[in-house]
């Protein structure tokens, strides 16, 4: 029996490829927590920005502590099983009449994992609707494998490669519509997007990305990963991480170097360009 989902949402994540609008937290719990991130911002410029938005739950103890929300990971269980570790995180924050979208495209294209059977959940801090540039998902997507994608590196699209999906069928997209402290949850596979936020209001998601079986590795870079629940990652190729004792300790920013290093020499893998982020 699932311990947060009903029979019925498992079954339409697996038949769609997402869970959305699910309730994590209320409004006000979602707003405190983007103001210590705003807070983190105007601290620490040279480690939040836009250029160095991946694995801040690495060195910022609120993240961590979102990203081992009980209720985030009974939903994980519920879909992936009892033994999972966590790959990584993405800040991903849209300003106001900000022309900046994200493409047409597939998480998993460029992560280099041995199964591409993973979730991650994107928790709004802020509303995400249409106007400021809300994800969409193509239903049901995931169950066609990895798909061809060109790079662009289209300078507001702020993939890394500003990679894109051809032939989408847009007229089948759904806008996942949340207000600040609900979350949505998809597949590695899954075809989705976001435009850009035409309104006065800042968008701020955060994507764990993504929480994954123990039995799934790395096959490009090192396999680096932060024990979540049941049965760890081993192995002799395993970097164990660890959560931060503080927010913005040594360790923890040295750890978080490193991870985003390892981040950057997978996802532009093979790429004809590499750019900041």
């Amino acid at each position: 029996m699932p311990k947060f989902l009903s029979d019925a949402q498992v079954a339409q994540y697996h038949e769609y490829g997402y869970l959305s609008p699910i309730d994590l937290m209320s409004e006000d719990e979602a707003v405190a927590i983007r103001e210590q991130l705003e807070n983190a911002e105007e601290r620490f410029p040279e480690h939040i920005n836009a250029e160095n938005r991946n694995n801040a739950h690495l060195v910022f103890k609120f993240l961590d502590e979102l990203a081992f929300h009980n209720t985030v990971l009974d939903i994980v269980e519920d879909l992936i099983g009892p033994d999972f570790s966590l790959w990584g995180s993405v800040l991903f924050i849209k300003d106001p009449s900000s022309p900046h979208y994200v493409s047409w495209h597939q998480d998993a294209t460029y992560m280099g994992m041995t199964s591409n059977d993973f979730v991650t959940p994107w928790i709004a801090l802020s509303p995400s609707n249409r106007e400021t540039g809300c994800m969409s998902m193509i239903p049901g997507s995931h169950k066609n494998n990895i798909r061809p994608h060109d790079d662009t590196y289209a300078q507001d699209n702020i993939l890394t490669r500003g990679q894109v999906v051809k032939d989408v069928d847009e007229s089948t997209a759904v806008d996942l519509v949340l207000r600040p402290g609900q979350m949505s949850i998809h597949h590695g596979e899954i075809v989705h997007g976001s435009q850009a936020n035409v309104s006065q209001e800042r968008r701020v998601g955060f994507a764990l990305q993504s929480y994954m079986r123990t039995d799934i590795k790395q096959h490009i870079g090192e396999n680096m990963w932060l024990p979540v629940r049941g049965k760890a990652h081993a192995g002799d190729d395993i970097t164990v991480l660890h959560r931060p004792e503080s927010s913005m300790d040594d360790a923890a920013v040295k750890q978080r170097e490193h991870v985003n290093k390892n981040f950057g020499d997978i996802l532009y893998h093979g790429a004809q360009q590499r750019r900041n982020y």
